[in-house]
C-alpha cells in the first residue's frame, strides 16, 4: 500500500484531472474534425513529468508521473469511442431522438466494461504473453529518458497559444480565411488547403509514410475515380462520389477485419486457454499474498465486485437505453471478446480499430433483434468506448510494468480519468451539436466524422454495394500483406482538402528532420544522440501544442455559440 500512496498522489490526481479535461475536449474535436485520433499517451507523459517536477521542485518520481499521465490520457479514447459512433445518429436525422443522458449512459457503460475486462486480462497480455505495446513502451522510455525542464513548457504553451490565437482569428473574428485555394473549381472534388494548424500537426505526428499512403488514397478517389471516371463517361460525378465513399468505407472496414484475422484470431484459442489459469485481479493488487486463504478470499471479493459491476451495466443497457434483455446480454458478452481483441491488436500493432469492433457487435445484435437504428448506435458506442479504453489501459499497464509502477495505482487513476472523460466528452459533443446543428456532421460537412459516417452508412444503406465489397476485400488483403490499408481507405473517404493539408504537414516533418539531421552532423558524435532526442521531443511537443491549441479554441467557440443562443 505504501507504493500505491507514493505513486497515486493528490497533486498527481489534480494535475491528471486538469489534463484529462483538456485532452478529452481536444480529442472529441479532433476526432470529429479530422476523422482521426493520435494516441495522446506520450504527450501526456511529457506534460505530467514537467508539471510534477515544477510543483515538487524536481522530487517527483517516474512512477508518480506514470500514474498521473494514466489519469490524463484516459478520457481521450473514451472520447474516440463516442465520436467514432454516436454522430451517425445525427447524420441520419435522429438528433432529437436521443438525449445527453443516453449518451452519458453509453459512455459510462463502455467505461465500466472496459475497466473490468482489462483488469481481468492484464496479467495474460502484460506478464505472460509479454506483447510489445509500442505506444506504452514509448511512454515508458519517454519518462525514463526525459527530464522535462522549462524549455518543454515554453515550447508546449507557446505553440498552443499561437495555434489558439490563429484559430480565434479564423473562426471567432473571421480575419483569416478557412480555406486557401478554395476558389479552384473541380467538379466533385473539395479542393483547397485547410488553413488549420491542427491538421498540419496531425500530418506531422502520424508520419511521412502513412500520410503518403493517405494522400495516395485521396488522389485515387478524387482524381482517379470521380474526375477520371466521369471524364471517361463511366459514370456521372454524383455516382462517382457514391462509389468513392463506399470504396473508402470498405477499405477501412476490411483493414479492421484484417487486424482481427491476422493479429488476433490465430492466438485467440491459446489466449483463452492460458487465461483460464492466469486471469485474476492480481492485476490491480500486487500486494495480495502469493498463496493461501487470504489470496483466495481477496480474489473472491474482487471477482464479486467485478460481477456486480458487469451486472449493473447490463441492467443499465437493458432498461436505461431500452435495448432489451437479449441484446444487452450479447453486448456484455461480446464486449469481453472485443476488448480482448483490442488489447491484443494494440499490443502487437499499436492500432485500435474500436469503431470496427463496435460495428461488428452492432451487426450481431441487428441479426437477432429488431432494434431501432438509434439503439444500434448505442450498441456500437458502448463497445467502441470499452475497446478504446482497453487500448489505453493496456498501454498504460505496459508502461507501468517497465517502470515498476503499481498496477493498482494505475487502475484507480485510469478509472478516475475515464469517468471524468466520459462526462467531458458527452458535454463537448452536446455543445458542438447545439452550436452547429446535426447538418454540420458528415463526410462533406464541417465535422467529417469519418468513422461515425461509416457506421451510419452500414445502418442505413451503402451507396454502392459493389464498390464497398471491392474495398472490403482489397483492404483485408492489403492489410494481410503489411500495407497500411486503413490510411489508404481514410484518404479515399475524406474530403480532398483534408488529405492535402495533412500531406503538407507530413512534408513539413520531412523538412524538419532534414534540417535537424544537418545540424546534428556538425556536432561531436557523443552529442548527437542527446540532440536527436531533444529535437524529436521538440517536434512532438510543438505539434501537439498546435493540435491542442486549435482544438481547445474550437470547443470554446462552440461553447460561446451555445451561450449566445441561450442568451438570445
Amino acid at each position: 500500500m505504501d507504493s500505491v500512496k507514493g505513486q497515486l498522489t493528490l497533486r498527481g490526481l489534480l494535475i491528471g484531472c486538469v489534463g484529462c479535461i483538456i485532452i478529452t475536449a481536444a480529442s472529441v474535436y479532433t476526432a470529429l474534425k479530422m476523422g482521426a485520433l493520435p494516441w495522446p499517451i506520450v504527450f501526456a507523459a511529457i506534460i505530467s513529468l514537467f508539471f510534477l517536477k515544477a510543483i515538487s521542485r524536481g522530487r517527483a518520481s517516474l512512477n508518480e508521473a506514470n500514474v498521473t499521465h494514466t489519469v490524463m490520457s484516459a478520457g481521450a479514447m473514451v472520447a474516440g469511442g463516442l465520436a467514432f459512433t454516436i454522430p451517425g445518429i445525427w447524420m441520419l436525422g435522429f438528433a432529437d431522438a436521443t438525449s445527453i443522458f443516453e449518451m452519458l449512459l453509453v459512455a459510462l457503460a463502455g467505461v465500466v466494461l472496459g475497466l473490468v475486462c482489462t483488469v481481468l486480462l492484464r496479467r495474460h497480455f502484460i506478464e505472460d504473453a509479454e506483447l510489445e505495446y509500442p505506444i506504452g513502451e514509448a511512454a515508458a522510455q519517454t519518462l525514463i529518458a526525459g527530464d522535462a525542464g522549462g524549455k518543454t513548457g515554453w515550447k508546449l504553451f507557446g505553440s498552443m497559444g499561437l495555434a489558439g490565437a490563429y484559430t480565434a482569428l479564423r473562426d471567432w473574428f473571421g480575419a483569416i480565411p478557412a480555406m486557401l485555394l478554395g476558389n479552384v473549381s473541380i467538379p466533385g472534388v473539395m479542393f483547397g488547403i485547410y488553413n488549420s494548424p491542427m491538421l498540419l500537426a496531425v500530418g506531422f505526428l502520424v508520419g511521412t509514410g502513412a500520410v503518403t499512403v493517405w494522400f495516395a488514397g485521396a488522389l485515387l478517389g478524387n482524381f482517379g475515380i470521380i474526375v477520371g471516371g466521369s471524364a471517361a463517361g463511366l459514370w456521372d460525378v454524383a455516382s462517382g462520389q457514391g462509389i468513392v465513399s463506399s470504396l473508402g468505407m470498405g477499405v477501412m472496414m476490411g483493414a479492421g477485419l484484417g487486424v482481427i484475422f491476422k493479429n488476433i484470431l490465430p492466438k485467440a484459442i491459446r489466449m483463452l486457454r492460458d487465461t483460464k489459469g492466469s486471469v485474476s485481479l492480481r492485476a490491480v493488487d500486487d500486494d495480495a499474498p502469493a498463496e493461501g486463504g487470504s489470496k483466495l478470499r481477496r480474489l473472491r471479493v474482487s471477482a464479486g465486485i467485478a460481477a456486480c459491476a458487469v451486472a449493473a451495466v447490463a441492467l443499465v443497457i437493458c432498461f436505461g437505453l431500452g435495448l432489451g434483455p437479449l441484446p444487452s446480454l450479447i453486448v456484455v458478452l461480446l464486449a469481453w471478446v472485443a476488448t480482448a481483441m483490442s488489447a491484443q491488436s494494440v499490443g502487437q500493432t499499436g492500432i485500435d480499430p474500436m469503431e470496427i469492433f463496435g460495428l461488428i457487435v452492432l451487426l450481431a445484435v441487428a441479426a437477432v433483434s429488431d432494434l431501432p437504428q438509434v439503439q444500434l448506435f448505442f450498441v456500437a458506442g458502448i463497445v467502441a468506448v470499452a475497446c478504446g479504453l482497453a487500448g489505453d489501459v493496456m498501454n498504460d499497464f505496459h508502461a507501468g510494468h517497465v517502470l515498476g509502477t503499481s498496477p493498482k495505482a494505475q487502475w484507480i487513476g485510469q478509472a478516475v480519468g475515464a469517468v471524468l472523460g466520459a462526462f467531458v466528452a458527452v458535454a463537448v459533443m452536446a455543445v458542438l451539436l447545439g452550436a452547429y446543428g446535426p447538418e454540420a456532421f458528415g463526410p462533406t460537412a464541417s465535422f467529417v466524422s469519418a468513422q461515425a459516417s461509416v457506421v451510419a452508412t452500414m445502418v442505413s444503406g451503402i451507396p454502392s454495394v459493389p464498390a464497398f465489397a471491392i474495398g472490403l476485400a482489397g483492404g483485408f488483403l492489403l492489410y494481410l500483406v503489411g500495407f497500411p490499408a486503413m490510411m489508404l481507405g481514410l484518404g479515399i473517404y475524406l474530403p480532398f482538402y483534408m488529405s492535402l493539408t495533412a500531406f503538407l504537414g507530413a512534408m513539413a516533418k520531412v523538412v524538419y528532420d532534414a534540417v535537424c539531421k544537418r545540424r546534428r552532423a556538425k556536432l561531436a558524435p557523443e552529442e548527437r544522440a542527446s540532440r536527436e532526442k531533444e529535437q524529436n521531443e521538440t517536434g512532438l511537443v510543438v505539434s501537439s501544442g498546435l493540435l491542442g491549441g486549435e482544438s481547445i479554441i474550437g470547443v470554446l467557440v462552440a461553447f460561446a455559440a451555445v451561450a449566445t443562443g441561450l442568451g438570445a
